[in-house]
């Protein structure tokens, strides 16, 4: 459900244009209102996607993006890394997406990405309380130490 491709058609939208950056699904939503011409509500948290369409923005709006199933895993892709937790079975997973783009190899216990793999398992703790998730991921690792 992560990196899926998104295509976008329609009257002022650049033929053949390829951006790279992370979006929500939910973006979609706010991307209809910009399109509408309508302010969007306080209650939408999703950016329009129009101002990369238009060029007016090169980055994402998001420094990271999370995700989650039910209770059977949490994930969050940041600075080029993916990290997706298994909190039932006990499982993480680690990928460097520029190295390895497709996912191929797991560097969870690779001692070189230890700091690496601490920063986003506290990253993706910060994430879900920001976003009221409560799954409690800290009695499933209870190995990591998070800091408040």
């Amino acid at each position: 459900s992560i990196r899926v491709p998104l295509l976008v058609a329609g009257p002022d939208v650049p033929a053949n244009k390829k951006i790279d950056a992370d979006v929500y699904l939910q973006d979609i939503m706010a991307s209809a209102i910009d399109i509408a011409g309508v302010d969007k509500p306080e209650y939408i948290d999703f950016n329009s996607l129009m101002p990369l369409v238009r060029g007016e923005r090169s980055e994402s709006f998001y420094p990271e993006i999370y995700g989650g199933y039910r209770v059977f895993h949490r994930m969050i892709r940041a600075d080029g890394f993916k990290l997706i937790v298994y909190p039932r079975i006990h499982v993480m997973r680690l990928y460097d997406l520029t190295k390895d783009p497709f996912e191929l190899n797991d560097i969870t216990d690779d001692p070189g990405y230890a700091e690496t793999k601490v920063n986003l398992y506290r990253r993706l703790i910060k994430l879900q309380k920001e976003m009221d998730d409560s799954l409690d991921l800290t009695a499933f690792f209870p190995e990591i130490q998070i800091q408040d």
